[in-house]
């Protein structure tokens, strides 16, 4: 069953064998303060909507923020959206994140959770997120492409995991990137040296969306469906 491929994967995937720099944090929800929960809230998406065969077509973002999968393990899901949406609840612990807000918009638009993640797998590029030292001495997320190093670190690493979610069963003729700028080109750098998509379809990030072209939101959910159709219409 594809769940218990995607689980599997997910909650193997390793970080520490990227030996990163002392500088770097790793924002690691599935063993951290509210582990256990992360765990059974995975446990739970991917058992309610990915018990079957049928392939998906991935779509993968940048790396966890603290409010999103980094709160409940789940890509682009805040919990309040764990709740309202996915019907799995949350204790302890409450996040609401803007990039979730788009998504979940978008998720309704596309017929609901169950149309929805019955044809798209949603992941990062990096499963797990980072933090490091701001200005004022606290943590603050950090995208891997920021980093130089870290970005250098990872890559192996990410290598091994896109072509991990493509063996249990992904669509290979389209994927599609959250992310137009930094995310995009480094994941069709690696396509186009590994080759793990015929073609890759850019969206704008969520927060990019949300942050400076909210007046504008019918136009990007109306083009993450565009995506949607093209990619459901190509051959597996």
């Amino acid at each position: 069953m594809l769940a218990d491929r995607l689980l599997k994967e997910v909650f193997a995937f390793d970080i520490t064998k990227a030996k990163l720099p002392k500088r770097i944090g790793v924002l690691d929800p599935f063993n951290g303060e509210h582990a256990g929960q992360v765990r059974r809230n995975v446990e739970l998406f991917h058992r309610r909507y990915y018990a079957d065969e049928q392939p998906r077509m991935l779509m993968l973002g940048i790396n966890p923020g603290r409010f999103g999968a980094g709160s409940t393990g789940i890509c682009f899901t805040d919990t309040k959206r764990c709740v309202a949406d996915l019907g799995i609840p949350v204790e302890g612990v409450q996040t609401h994140e803007p990039s979730s807000d788009f998504f979940y918009r978008m998720v309704r638009a596309a017929g609901g959770a169950e149309a929805f993640y019955g044809q798209v797998y949603v992941q990062s590029l990096c499963p797990l997120g980072f933090t490091r030292k701001g200005n004022k001495g606290t943590w603050v997320n950090l995208n891997y492409y920021d980093d130089p190093v870290l970005q250098k670190k990872i890559t192996p690493l990410m290598v091994e995991w896109i072509h991990a979610l493509v063996a249990t069963g992904m669509h290979t003729t389209v994927a599609c990137c959250i992310g137009t700028g930094k995310n995009y080109a480094f994941m069709q750098k690696l396509n186009d040296k590994h080759g793990f998509f015929g073609r890759i379809i850019p969206l704008e990030h969520p927060r990019f969306v949300m942050q400076y072209r909210y007046k504008r939101l019918g136009e990007y959910i109306d083009k993450y469906l565009a995506a949607l159709e093209e990619a459901y219409a190509a051959p597996v």
